[in-house]
């Protein structure tokens, strides 16, 4: 008996040992993040009314990533806790408000090579993803993780991907339901205890649908991207109470992207993007939006250039829904650092026009600092409550991020942004006597450190 308990344990070691052989541990990796923000707020999202006061508050994302790299198969989970510091009581071993409990699994996904080693060899991909992702395409506007917010986006998906000699193409499926049910497919894109959906338009798709291609040029690439999205139909009786019915809205979005150089200096960013079907209400929809960007490299250290920005919106008495959404993207990387438009304050149906000014300086290897300053204003007319026509200019903003990587690990980042607000914007946000001035401060601290690699 001890001999066979002996040869146990020596095999167990043996294949313990080779679990965790150079070979075997190559092929696993183990991450986290630690970031903590800290907010003073004064107007951050929405101008406040006079004799409201300024918040302060620090948020922290805690996350801890595993991958998994094998024989035509990558796997990779990303679990995250989010949550204000103080929410919970110091004592208490549950979340003290179950509505805030911020642990969730933000990523858990499976791809698997539908090509043998030797094809995958000559760099062509053709694979299937699989699972709770995250989409990112192009600069982000339309499709991107959102990384800004603690809780960031994500999406569950099906995605089969193509590349062969710089030619990429993507196609994704999304079929979303409240539950497992025995009979029926209608769902309500507004989950009980919480708001959910686009850039605030508080309702998440039925499914979803999407072709993304693009094509690496000399300087730079050119894509195309095609996505539509249903929402689930429904009415309301005299109560306002939603009664889900059969059937889907379908929204449809397409259009170009463009980056490239021009020159040794000019880099070239463009887009332009179409809505056309039917908006989550039901409504026809015609919409669209545009954007240019140039940056100039004065040198190594320093870049500077203009930027325009235009999403169509709705006028006054409009029967036919011509407010452009920017989908499922990152609003916080485009129309000012203070989240005042496309994020999760409304500000009408307008739209926006953005005309504005970036640049950055690199000081050193490890620290750069950017100031951006935007003029916003409205497409379609502003009418008070009393019918008068206000001035098309919502304000202007300044923005001043400075990032500074102590280690491969570790970043600090800090800004500054004010905002000047008009009464046309106050108007459109639903905020009566506002202040004169906004203003937001943050410190961001960041560790990504890598556990196993």
């Amino acid at each position: 008996m001890k001999t066979i308990r002996y040869l146990f344990i020596a095999g167990a070691a043996l294949g313990i040992s080779a679990l965790f052989s150079s070979e075997t541990m190559a092929q696993l990796s183990i991450s986290g993040q630690l970031r903590t923000r800290s907010e003073l707020l004064s107007g951050q999202g929405s101008p406040l009314s006079k004799g409201s006061k300024p918040a302060f508050f620090t948020s922290q994302r805690t996350r801890l990533n595993v991958g998994y790299k094998g024989y035509r198969t990558l796997f990779f989970i990303s679990a995250q806790d989010v949550r204000v510091w103080g929410q919970d009581a110091s004592t208490n071993n549950r979340v003290t408000n179950a509505a805030q409990n911020g642990f969730m699994l933000h990523e858990a996904w499976g791809e698997i090579s539908l090509l043998d080693t030797n094809q995958i060899k000559t760099g062509k991909e053709f694979s299937l993803k699989i699972g709770r992702q995250e989409l990112l395409y192009d600069d982000s506007r339309l499709l991107g993780n959102l990384d800004w917010l603690q809780q960031a986006r994500r999406h569950d998906a099906a995605l089969i991907k193509y590349s062969n000699q710089g030619f990429t193409a993507h196609f994704g499926f999304a079929y979303n339901q409240n539950s497992e049910l025995k009979t029926g497919t209608l769902y309500n894109g507004v989950p009980n205890g919480y708001p959910a959906g686009t850039n605030g338009i508080g309702t998440m798709y039925k499914s979803m649908q999407f072709g993304y291609a693009s094509k690496k040029l000399k300087q730079g690439i050119v894509s195309l991207l095609i996505l539509k999205d249903d929402f689930q139909k429904y009415t309301l009786t005299q109560t306002g109470t939603k009664n889900l019915e059969k059937g889907v809205n379908s929204r449809v979005t397409f259009g170009p992207y463009l980056q490239t150089k021009l020159g040794k200096s000019w880099n070239l960013t463009a887009s332009a993007y179409m809505q056309q079907g039917k908006d989550k209400d039901g409504a026809k929809l015609s919409a669209y939006m545009y954007s240019v960007k140039g940056v100039y490299d004065v040198n190594k250290f320093i870049s500077v250039g203009p930027g325009f920005d235009y999403t169509s919106g709705s006028g006054t008495g409009s029967t036919k829904n011509k407010t452009f959404d920017p989908l499922y993207g990152t609003p916080h990387k485009f129309w000012g650092q203070m989240d005042y438009f496309y994020a999760a304050n409304g500000f009408g149906k307008g739209g926006l026009s953005d005309l504005y000014l970036t640049s950055t300086i690199k000081t050193s290897p490890k620290l750069s600092i950017q100031a951006d300053l935007h003029q916003f204003s409205s497409p379609s007319q502003v009418i008070n409550t009393k019918d008068e026509k206000l001035s098309s200019n919502f304000g202007e903003e300044l923005d001043i991020i400075a990032t500074f990587n102590l280690t491969k690990t570790i970043s600090f980042q800090g800004g500054y942004c004010t905002f000047l607000p008009t009464n046309s914007l106050a108007q459109v946000k639903g905020v009566t006597d506002p202040q004169k001035m906004a203003n937001w401060a943050y410190l961001m601290i960041n560790i990504k450190p890598d556990f196993l690699k």
